[in-house]
């Protein structure tokens, strides 16, 4: 493969670790602050083109200094940014994220100039996903602006991936669109109604997905590793244990790190060990887009990992 279209959202992040999250109407103190580059969308073209991908990305950024700054930064890393919309009196969107001790966390974004991606938005940038051979989406902008994306690849011959986050249920006219989908348990289980506790459960929530049409299913399990079946195929493949100071980004590392892989070798199955180390990696280190190793570094953590 050559080139990686990735469709989705740009947020600037706001941190705060904490010992705790907070219950309803407590007020808690936080002694570490940070502002951050994320967004789903941003943070899985940051990296795939980390781990080498070559990568265009299509989103909404405000015309605030920020949305300058993130349109700066994207330039930087070597991503196209031809199709990234400075949205007049819009403000970039924004995430605010609770971490805690253990590298949990929990997000509530504000969608501001991502809710302006909408279907008539990604037409005009037609001919980027068409000449593309695959097509990274997630669900943090307008879901017309997603199926308009995927019917496009669908009918150029582009490989539609769908990483189904944040959980929701998703109509059959986008699900049947889709060549490769990577929900976590919370967005199985949105998408299909079966919690998956073990492989039994797993290989039975592939079974929902492939009934609509999706060739291959990678479910992520955390530490546990990932489920993929390909066309009813399944097997658990194993991830790796580190020490996780924050879970912000492991989740889009993963699958920007899974398309680089697909488009170095050109098998879903072979970048899968691949994915699991970049996310590894990532949940050691505090951030989301700051968080993302390079392709090097994902190499060296698999040669003493194996």
């Amino acid at each position: 493969m050559t080139k990686l279209v990735v469709l989705g959202s740009t947020n600037v992040d706001h941190v705060l670790n904490v010992n705790h999250f907070p219950s309803p109407g407590e007020t808690i103190n936080s002694d570490s602050y940070q502002v951050m580059s994320g967004g789903k969308g941003g943070n899985q073209a940051v990296a795939a083109r980390r781990m080498g991908a070559q990568v265009a990305f299509i989103s909404c950024i405000g015309s605030d200094a920020l949305g300058s700054q993130m349109l700066k930064q994207y330039q930087e890393s070597g991503i196209d940014t031809e199709c990234i919309l400075q949205v007049a009196g819009q403000n970039t969107g924004t995430a605010l994220i609770f971490v805690d001790q253990t590298g949990e966390n929990c997000i509530g974004i504000s969608a501001q100039a991502n809710g302006h991606l909408s279907a008539e938005r990604v037409y005009q940038c037609r001919d980027q996903i068409a000449q593309a051979d695959a097509l990274l989406l997630q669900l943090e902008t307008p879901i017309d602006g997603v199926i308009a994306a995927a019917k496009i690849a669908s009918e150029s011959a582009t490989l539609v991936v769908l990483n189904p986050a944040p959980a929701q249920s998703l109509p059959n006219e986008l699900l049947s669109l889709v060549s490769l989908i990577t929900p976590n348990e919370t967005e199985v289980a949105a998408l299909t109604g079966i919690t998956v506790h073990d492989d039994t459960s797993a290989a039975q929530a592939c079974e929902v997905l492939h009934a609509i049409g999706i060739a291959q299913v990678i479910i992520t399990l955390g530490a546990r590793g990932a489920w993929f079946s390909d066309k009813g195929q399944g097997n658990l493949i194993s991830g790796f244990k580190v020490t996780a100071v924050d879970t912000t980004a492991a989740g889009d590392c993963f699958n920007g790190a899974l398309l680089a892989g697909i488009q170095q070798t050109g098998s879903v199955s072979a970048s899968i060990n691949f994915a699991q180390a970049a996310a590894a990696l990532t949940v050691t280190q505090p951030g989301a887009q700051e968080s993302i190793p390079s392709q090097e570094q994902v190499e060296a953590f698999l040669l003493t990992n194996m």
